[in-house]
């Protein structure tokens, strides 16, 4: 069976969860605490984050990034269909590269930061333009079935808007605004959002049963 470290908050290990929850398998999660990091997870991944993804026959993944390629790119090849793996994974890697810190100095607004809180949230904005203009004609981000590239950015978006929700609505972005309500709402990702119990080191973690049912549901294969 396959093992899977998370942290029920984390945006990395969200995407991680959503790509999984698109294939036919089960998963033994344990779920973490960030201060608290078991043992056992820094010893296959001693860089300390999440999620930390361990295959059945003992393969290694420990990059988000990387996690939702092997599941997507081996069995949910559909997920790719607009562009292709090389082109969405380019465009993950920079916005993760470009996006993310502005987020984190928006959330996490520290006293000897550089600028205000709002400063950071302000250069945010023209991502946030770019996904509000592929929105426009369509209902995801790169046509009228979700990709690789919607699992990987949502809940980054999400965690950006909730930093103040009734400010993010109220910009004028309809259907980005329109396009994470509608993933908020969407089974794929409230069945990968339970609360599970801490683990703790040598106890069986939570036995989680995925399905295609999600992939289904978007492509009807």
């Amino acid at each position: 069976m396959h093992t899977l470290y998370t942290f029920r908050r984390c945006p990395y290990a969200m995407r991680g969860r959503m790509a999984l929850s698109l294939i036919d398998t089960q998963v033994e999660v344990r779920e973490i605490l960030l201060r608290d990091k078991p043992a056992s997870m820094l010893e296959v991944s001693p860089k300390g984050t999440v999620p930390v993804f361990i295959t059945n026959d003992g393969q290694v993944i420990d990059e988000s990034l990387d996690l939702v390629i092997w599941a997507i790119a081996e069995h949910c090849a559909e997920w790719l269909k607009f562009g292709g793996l090389d082109t969405q994974k380019a465009y993950i890697e920079k916005f993760d590269q470009e996006f993310k810190p502005l987020l984190d100095a928006y959330k996490y607004d520290r006293r000897d930061a550089e600028h205000p809180a709002s400063y950071y949230r302000d250069q945010a904005l023209a991502w946030l333009d770019e996904l509000e203009h592929c929105l426009q004609k369509q209902d995801y981000l790169l046509g009228d079935v979700p990709q690789m590239q919607d699992i990987a950015l949502m809940p980054f978006i999400r965690q950006f808007a909730f930093v103040d929700k009734q400010w993010f609505d109220q910009q004028p972005r309809p259907n980005l605004v329109r396009w994470l309500e509608a993933w908020l709402n969407n089974d794929l990702f409230t069945s990968i959002m339970t609360k599970y119990k801490q683990w703790e080191e040598g106890t069986g973690g939570e036995i989680w049963h995925t399905s295609r049912d999600h992939h289904s549901e978007f492509t009807g294969e």
